[in-house]
């Protein structure tokens, strides 16, 4: 048993936020209330802490298998739990690619061995190549929670339409990358006044515009359930709301990168400012946090993209995209939303907890009697120095900053998986 004592209790499925004990027994809660005591319990002292429903990344890459190098399950896990996530899904441009049931069943039994849930996505199209589509009926029945070909824009609108009728059929979500690689000059660096500095072409807001109009309608069209991922261009945050006013089932990611960072970055952090897509202006930062604020993006995700430390310091144009982000994306989250008062406390746990669980249609993480025990604990105004990773990576534009909201402790499945030395 683990009795959790004194804690501020933030539950946005409940509403509940009040200090509160919680107490601990097996895989599940058995009872939440004022003065608790179980003798032989194990006590967690949360005076002056923040307990919450374990956090859920709804995309992360675990590399794994095939670039393992770069981060595996394991440790892609580890880094998990160190920043309070107790459930992550992992997109499937693995090699070889989460297209067939072994390499699905692959990471689920390895994923099972790290005391968090790991679920894997299951590819949309066959190598990831845009041409044929996978067979979604047997991923469904692998375990599969949804479909993407992240990394990778699909291009062909009649495989798209397709792919979308058969995932609402078997009543599992689609997400997309939505970057047009017609309009893209050179990856990673928003299109402007930074690109122009380095010489380097950029990544125009059309590129991914473009294909977020097409795919809000195709949604509208299909009545599929739609993720637009992490989402950059502050048109593109219009188009989502539109898309929602006129009845789809759309949903949109916001990463920590996106919603703090401007492309001004790269002059500073250089390859490690350097993402698919980029982080953009002023102007489109500022929208993301309005869409945030007002619901038209409903979650939060890392997009945690671990690279080599030889990989990133090649030249920019050469490159690999993506940064590392469990450790740091509840700390940001904090900084940049709920400091400001962008969001409250509870509107960022919806984010990164309630609203992914929902989009995948799980049962959300609550602090309820015979809820699963999956919990963070932290403080939230207790800063940290971003020094070392837990992750196999150290690709972060975040090294060295001083962030709120401490991880303290991280349980799953009733089980401490995270302790803070």
């Amino acid at each position: 048993m683990i009795l959790i004592k004194n804690g501020r209790v933030v539950d946005p499925v409940t509403g509940t936020d009040q200090v509160l004990d919680v107490l601990i027994e097996g895989v599940r809660i058995q009872k939440v209330g004022c003065g608790l005591s179980a003798p032989g319990a194990q006590v967690l002292d949360a005076s002056g802490l923040i307990v919450a429903p374990g956090l859920m990344d709804a995309h992360v890459h675990f590399r794994d298998p095939g670039l393992t190098y770069k981060e595996d399950i394991e440790t892609g896990s580890r880094a998990a739990a160190r920043g309070g996530f107790t459930t992550v899904v992992c997109m499937a441009n693995t090699k070889p690619a989460a297209d067939n049931p072994e390499t699905l069943r692959y990471a689920q039994e390895k994923g099972e061995k790290t005391g968090i849930h790991v679920l894997q996505a299951a590819a949309i199209t066959k190598g990831l190549e845009g041409k044929e589509l996978v067979d979604m009926e047997a991923l469904e029945e692998a375990g599969a929670p949804g479909f993407t070909d992240d990394g990778i824009p699909l291009l062909d609108e009649r495989l798209l339409i397709e792919a979308m009728r058969r995932a609402d059929a078997l009543g599992l979500p689609i997400s997309l990358h939505e970057e047009d690689p017609a309009l893209i000059k050179g990856a990673g660096v928003h299109e402007g006044e930074v690109s122009e500095k380095l010489g380097y072409g950029g990544v125009a807001r059309e590129a991914e515009d473009v294909m977020v109009a097409r795919d809000c309608m195709l949604a509208l069209y299909t009545k599929a359930r739609v993720c637009i991922q992490h989402i950059s261009s502050k048109n593109s945050v219009e188009l989502v709301r539109l898309a929602k006013k006129m009845g789809a089932d759309v949903h949109a990611e916001a990463t920590p990168h996106h919603f703090t960072l401007t492309d001004e970055a790269v002059l500073t952090y250089g390859t490690n400012a350097r993402m698919n897509p980029p982080v953009r202006t002023e102007e489109d930062r500022q929208a993301i946090i309005r869409g945030l604020k007002e619901g038209v993006i409903d979650m939060i995700v890392t997009d945690h993209a671990p690279h080599s430390p030889e990989e990133k310091a090649r030249p920019l144009a050469e490159a690999p995209s993506g940064i590392i982000g469990l450790e740091t994306s509840l700390g940001l989250g904090i900084r940049s939303l709920v400091e400001p008062g962008h969001l409250t406390l509870m509107e960022l746990m919806a984010c990164m907890s309630r609203n992914p669980a929902e989009f995948y249609r799980m049962c959300p993480g609550s602090i309820e009697e015979d809820a699963p025990a999956d919990l963070v604990i932290f403080g939230e105004k207790e800063y940290w120095k971003v020094e070392r990773f837990a992750s196999k990576a150290s690709n972060s534009p975040f090294l060295g900053w001083e962030l709120p909201g401490r991880v303290h402790y991280t349980i799953c499945n009733g089980q401490i998986v995270y302790c803070a030395e």
